[in-house]
């Protein structure tokens, strides 16, 4: 962190509301994984269907989903991962009308933001100021 950046703004914060409406179960489902290298992983599940069979089901995708995602610190991989994980089940391949949900990830990878010099950015010199804008 800066020095001079202000403690509060540093601080990644996030929250989540669900309101059921007339569904017996929700089906829909936010998850957070944060791997050791502190890469943050955000899932948001919008399950089909209100059976308690998919509320199962996308809680425990949505945290498969986050920690493959926050593991490979690229939310397209962790899609592709997992849904090549879901995909491969036999159960899938018979059409049984198993569990589905649509999925958003977003990564916030901590190590995107330090300065390191690249085809587009200029080295630092012992005059310039690094910054980030995470």
């Amino acid at each position: 962190m800066r020095e001079d950046m202000d403690e509060d703004l540093a601080m990644t914060s996030y929250a989540t509301s669900q309101r059921r409406g007339d569904r017996a179960f929700q089906g829909d489902v936010t998850a957070v994984f944060t791997a050791p290298d502190g890469t943050r992983a955000y899932a948001l599940l919008d399950g089909v269907g209100d059976t308690p069979a998919v509320r199962s089901w996308t809680r425990t995708a949505a945290l498969r989903l986050a920690r493959a995602a926050a593991g490979s610190g690229e939310a397209e991989a962790g899609l592709h991962a997992e849904y090549g994980h879901y995909a491969a089940g036999p159960a899938r391949a018979a059409g049984h009308g198993l569990p589905c949900a649509a999925a958003v990830v977003a990564v916030h990878a901590p190590a995107a933001c330090s300065p390191s010099p690249g085809p587009a950015t200029p080295a630092p010199t012992s005059s310039s100021t690094d910054t980030c804008a995470c």
